[in-house]
């Protein structure tokens, strides 16, 4: 039976979430899908649980498949009707209505423009249909989602996307012990960061993507200098 960490292969019975599927709502993330009453696996790598109920499998694909729920970062490249195209990486462009956003109503749309960078869920995704995205949560309250202001845009692997997303993750803590800093991370491999100046903003980018190349068990390593990336 499969536990957290373990290793599943594309096609593999996940017969420890169906166990708890049976008395719980279970969440499927990316790498899991249901067939019938079972929930097997469609990509490899180690099986992850989130608490209380979401799993998914950390895939080290390059590119993205979006998945209902994923946080992504996107860039507006159209405006067609109430509908505005967003590019997150994926084979298909998402589509976000205007209703999609905190407050948004008929009169009082959100003024969006190509080249906007917006932090938003995916509502909806399957193979038939294109992305869709949405802004707000289940209360219609935007928290971190919505357009972003200024500050530094870079992409990444999809792995340290979800590193970084992980609840309490340590690198994001290390880094906050050396810097004050805004950030919104997208499972799409995308990142955008601020600081209180341009200098701080850039060496803070460094330093994450120094986490990529160092490898995790050096996070403290990496974080400790962030001073080194300053002065760069």
């Amino acid at each position: 039976m499969a536990t957290s960490g373990t290793i599943v292969m594309p096609g593999e019975r996940i017969a420890s979430i169906e166990e708890v599927a049976k008395t719980k709502r279970v969440i499927l993330g990316p790498g899991l899908r249901r067939v019938d009453d079972t929930v097997v696996a469609s990509k490899a790598g180690p099986l992850r649980h989130k608490e209380p109920n979401t799993f998914w499998v950390d895939n080290y694909q390059r590119r993205y498949v979006p998945a209902r729920g994923d946080l992504v970062l996107g860039i507006v490249r159209s405006k067609a009707g109430d509908l505005y195209r967003v590019d997150i990486g994926a084979p298909e462009t998402a589509s976000i209505s205007y209703l999609a956003f905190e407050s948004a109503t008929k009169k009082n749309r959100p003024d969006l423009n190509p080249g906007d960078l917006i932090y938003a869920r995916v509502l909806n995704a399957s193979a038939d249909i294109e992305p869709e995205l949405v802004c707000v949560n289940s209360n219609g309250k935007r928290g971190k989602l919505g357009v972003l202001p200024d500050g530094f845009f870079f992409k990444c692997s999809l792995n340290l996307g979800r590193v970084l997303l992980r609840e309490n993750c340590p690198i994001l803590a290390a880094i906050t012990r050396q810097l004050p800093y805004e950030i919104a991370v997208g499972v799409n491999g995308r990142i955008w960061v601020k600081a209180h100046s341009l200098r701080e903003t850039v060496a803070l980018a460094k330093a994450i993507l120094a986490l990529e190349q160092a490898g995790y068990a050096e996070t403290d390593k990496v974080c400790d200098n962030l001073g080194d990336y300053l002065e760069a």
